[in-house]
């Protein structure tokens, strides 16, 4: 396997914007100048849908297992894809994408290391990784403002509907889940502002007279959001897989909401290497990302016990752990106007900069839709 990971060094603070001069770009740039061929791909007829289409029981595009097939670049190029982690359930086909081969099928020698997402967007931005398996955070889109050169080029999953991951709170005399005034209370989460489930959390407090911007935010360590709710330290509490399974079934907690069925809201991001200066790889890249997710996670990938047992050795992950929750829907696929949403969390949680950023500065979905062939 040519997957090596290590942890690079922090940089600076203050480098995230103080290197934007070097990447300023203009909305033509990220490869939309340059028209590409774009030609049928065998086994992938069902390989792209619309992204208008926002309904939570769409389904997300598939080709044939082992499709789109490899189509080995002419000289072997050597790429670097950082990630924050490369042990959670969602990072799980970057991994197995190295584990089988499918990167050195595309004539690619992939390293992938680990790196915060805030020190990874200058080093992206510069050229001196090529890819970053993230999401298009408040940082990401900030930097972009500054003058970035990324885009975010692919989604990762969706969450299975029957997920409950997400907003939990505390239940007093008289409330049900139909009926909870969030206003004014104290939620725990280990996620900050700045991050895009920002926007389904958002959402949820508004569907109960919440929002960012009227309840008290308090940011803990993943050991202590559960207790601090149970204890009555914070109202409420953003709960992720598998931790919710402690509260799920007990009348005294109530699930408010998570990220909406249907919609990635991270994934790939390039810079200017891939976007501009080697498109043939970034596309390769996306092929065999996708035919990764095509043959190993196409469905209900749990239920394949001998793959749940590699998927438990790949990841580092107790196995009894990974069968607690449902599959992830894996979903290459970029919906439209999330990038809209986002922002518009980001701004009510105080945590952006400068003005919206249209689509066309943020979002490149051209290079996944060659992959699959999809002509426009």
């Amino acid at each position: 396997m040519r997957t090596r990971t290590t942890v690079l060094g922090l940089l600076a603070a203050g480098s995230l914007l103080a290197s934007a001069g070097c990447a300023q770009q203009d909305d033509t740039s990220s490869g939309a100048a340059k028209p590409r061929t774009v030609k049928e791909v065998a086994g992938c007829t069902s390989g792209w849908t619309d992204p208008a289409v926002l309904t939570a029981d769409r389904k997300p595009a598939r080709c044939d297992k082992g499709a789109p097939a490899p189509q080995p670049l002419a000289k072997k190029k050597k790429l670097t894809i950082v990630s924050g982690t490369l042990s959670a359930e969602y990072a799980a086909p970057l991994v197995v994408a190295a584990e089988k081969g499918e990167f050195a099928k595309e004539n690619l020698d992939v390293e992938l290391k680990v790196l915060p997402t805030p020190d990874a967007l200058p080093l992206l931005a510069k050229g001196d990784i090529d890819a970053q398996w993230a999401a298009p955070e408040a940082a990401v889109l900030n930097g972009i403002n500054g003058g970035f050169d990324i885009r975010w080029v692919a989604g990762n999953f969706s969450p299975d509907p029957a997920s409950k991951s997400g907003l939990w709170v505390r239940l007093k005399d008289g409330e049900s889940a139909d009926h909870v005034p969030m206003a004014g209370r104290k939620m725990g989460t280990m996620i900050g502002k700045g991050s895009v489930i920002a926007y389904p959390m958002n959402t949820a407090l508004k569907k109960h007279g919440g929002g960012l911007d009227k309840i008290q935010f308090q940011q803990l360590g993943s050991a202590d959001v559960l207790t601090a709710m149970q204890n009555g330290g914070v109202d409420s509490a953003w709960l992720l897989d598998p931790v919710w399974r402690k509260v799920d079934g007990d009348p005294k907690y109530a699930f408010l909401g998570g990220q909406p069925p249907g919609e990635p809201l991270g994934g790939l991001l390039f810079g200017p290497k891939l976007l501009n200066d080697d498109v043939d790889a970034g596309v390769a890249l996306l092929r065999a990302y996708i035919r990764t997710v095509n043959t190993y996670f196409a469905g209900d990938y749990k239920k394949d016990a001998a793959f749940l047992d590699e998927l438990s050795r790949l990841l580092k992950t107790d196995k009894t752990v990974l069968k607690s929750t449902p599959s992830l829907r894996m979903d290459w696929e970029i919906r439209g106007g999330t990038i809209d949403r986002l922002q518009e969390a980001y701004r009510d949680a105080g945590v952006s900069e400068g003005d919206p950023i249209p689509e066309s500065r943020t979002v490149n979905r051209s290079l996944y839709e060659e992959a699959v062939g999809h002509k426009k």
